[in-house]
């Protein structure tokens, strides 16, 4: 995501068929262990590991393939929520977590789904989520800042921060929301995005199903899937999640949690110090202890976000 600041054709006609057929016929996919109609699921929506998607161009309303690619954004959020149909959900709740919130084109996706759009709002990329949910989804994810591979790699802002550690551990973007769910009892089964990103999802989150949308060759470069062959994968790979559902556990991580975030700039660690909750750790980093993943979430968004000449 680039924080504060992506397609749809609709989804390939055999696709939505396949999908709808599914949703007509189905038992539970899920494991078996809950009945059909039970299941909830939320799923945030990235777009910097969209297929495709390699620079600005395609990732701010100013890019000139913008257009395009929130409707690739779209579709691939909209393979994830088939998905979800086929497998017995009947609340599906879509976080356009990408920019300024409001990305994904909402017209396209069926009547009985939410979507949360926006900013600034408790939770960050998962707001709306709570302990009721079953299941996460992470669609279009992107590695971490520390990361010196991936397309686009940051993490919660490429423009501020250079690295967000949870407990002495840098963390991803996926990894802080994986963390953020877990603390609530829900797992994250499924993600998308390019291999970089999903090599490190996988080797900090767990085996979850993982789609690989294109081969990152630089930071502005990659070897990329067609959006309909992204589609038609990442619509496989979350099915695929649902079958498998008790082989995924929540990401814990032990209270009291050590947040550390490492700025591009020195000023905004020296005028957060004037906090006496927060403690300056070097010229660019500071250290903000909380009681649970919500608290920690709220202040990192707060420093993102805050600016005193905000209007209205």
């Amino acid at each position: 995501m680039v924080l504060r600041i992506s397609k749809v054709a609709s989804v390939p006609a055999l696709v939505w068929c396949l999908a709808m057929f599914g949703v007509a016929s189905r038992g539970s996919a899920y494991g078996g262990t809950t009945p059909a109609g039970k299941l909830k699921v939320y799923i945030s929506v990235d777009m910097e590991g969209v297929a495709g998607t390699v620079t600005a161009d395609q990732l701010s309303p100013a890019g000139f393939e913008y257009d395009r690619f929130r409707r690739f954004m779209t579709n691939e959020a909209l393979a994830a929520v088939q998905a979800a149909k086929q497998a017995g959900a009947s609340e599906i709740v879509v976080s356009d977590s990408h920019g300024n919130g409001e990305n994904l084109l909402v017209e396209s996706f069926p009547t009985d789904v939410k979507i949360v759009r926006s900013w600034p709002r408790h939770g960050g990329m998962m707001a709306g989520l709570d302990a009721t949910f079953d299941a996460a989804l992470f669609v279009g994810y992107h590695a971490s800042t520390t990361n010196p591979h991936g397309v686009r790699a940051h993490t919660m802002s490429s423009a501020h921060l250079a690295k967000v550690i949870l407990n002495g551990s840098a963390v991803s973007e996926g990894e802080f929301n994986a963390a953020y769910a877990g603390a609530l009892g829900v797992p994250v089964i499924f993600a998308s995005g390019d291999d970089v990103a999903m090599a490190e999802l996988k080797s900090r989150v767990g085996n979850l199903e993982t789609v690989e949308t294109k081969r990152a060759l630089g930071f502005h470069s990659a070897e990329t899937l067609t959006p309909d062959a992204a589609v038609e994968r990442i619509q496989a790979g979350a099915q695929a999640a649902f079958t498998r559902m008790h082989d995924f556990k929540p990401l814990v991580i032990k209270p009291p949690i050590i947040l550390e975030i490492t700025f591009k700039n020195y000023t905004p660690a020296e005028m957060l110090t004037y906090l006496r909750i927060v403690e300056r750790v070097d010229s660019h980093t500071v250290r903000f202890v909380g009681k649970e993943m919500a608290e920690i979430s709220d202040f990192i968004d707060f420093v993102d976000t805050y600016s005193a000449d905000m209007t209205p």
